[in-house]
């Protein structure tokens, strides 16, 4: 049951595209008939009518049947361009001679045939472009999402290359040293620990004593007795939480 709307509705789509088809070579017809090129202009308008409805619908029909085994194959724009104006040409000149000699009373001879050859291709050529613009498929962009930057970028590029990759846990000021606590092990660095903190003040985690900054997921327990605190974390290390600093992992529910 689920699949008849949605054949019914590819056949809807076939028969609109069709009209659209016929539309468009109609109009190019009368066009052509109004502007009479190519020496239509002595015949009258209503022999004009007819006489380029023929060519140019018929002509239409042609170059549809050759575009679409070409369109499956050659993607570029002006190469499958070419290509199906050149193979529609012959096709195309043998029914305008036909058409000559049927309408015009033009003598059925190779040259009568063959002359208008170039004459063709010109207007194939800019039918069908018109006819690709026209059915042209929208290029959608896809927008690649930028990778999110890493708020402990600066703070890495001060470790080692073994632990700069690795998870941070906790960061420990030692009299001028920090020791940095990874799951890759512990390192000792040349630094402060105010500038240790003005580099990691975007990533998630908690400075919880004047000397210790933890980061929010390595975080297990929380215990919180008489005005002090500690943490413990998920790597086995306890960390003490000072009063002043007891505010954010309050708020963020840790007791």
């Amino acid at each position: 049951m689920t699949d008849l709307p949605a054949r019914r509705l590819s056949a809807d789509s076939r028969l609109r595209r069709f009209a659209a088809e016929v539309a468009l070579w109609v109009a190019i017809g009368v066009v052509m008939a109004i502007l009479g090129p190519f020496g239509s202009s002595e015949r009258s308008l209503g022999e004009r009518l007819i006489y380029w409805q023929v060519c140019m619908v018929g002509g239409g029909f042609i170059g549809i049947a050759i575009d679409a085994p070409v369109r499956r194959r050659i993607g570029h724009f002006w190469l499958r361009l070419g290509v199906v104006s050149v193979a529609m040409t012959p096709f195309v000149t043998l029914l305008v001679g036909l058409t000559n000699h049927y309408l015009g009373h033009m003598r059925p001879t190779a040259a009568n045939f063959v002359e208008p050859t170039f004459q063709v291709f010109v207007v194939c050529f800019a039918v069908m472009c018109l006819r690709q613009l026209a059915w042209a498929e929208p290029v959608v962009v896809v927008a690649t999402p930028e990778a999110p930057e890493d708020p402990l970028a600066a703070f890495r590029q001060r470790l080692s290359a073994k632990r700069r990759g690795a998870a941070l846990i906790a960061v420990e000021a030692e009299d001028h040293y920090l020791r940095v606590h990874t799951d890759a092990g512990d390192e000792l660095i040349t630094a402060r620990f105010g500038d240790a903190l003005a580099e990691l003040r975007d990533a998630p985690g908690f400075q919880t004593h004047r000397s210790w900054w933890v980061a929010a997921d390595a975080i297990d327990e929380v215990t919180w007795r008489r005005g002090r605190g500690e943490a413990k974390l998920k790597c086995g290390l306890t960390v003490p939480i000072s009063r002043s600093n007891a505010g954010p992992l309050k708020a963020a529910g840790w007791f």
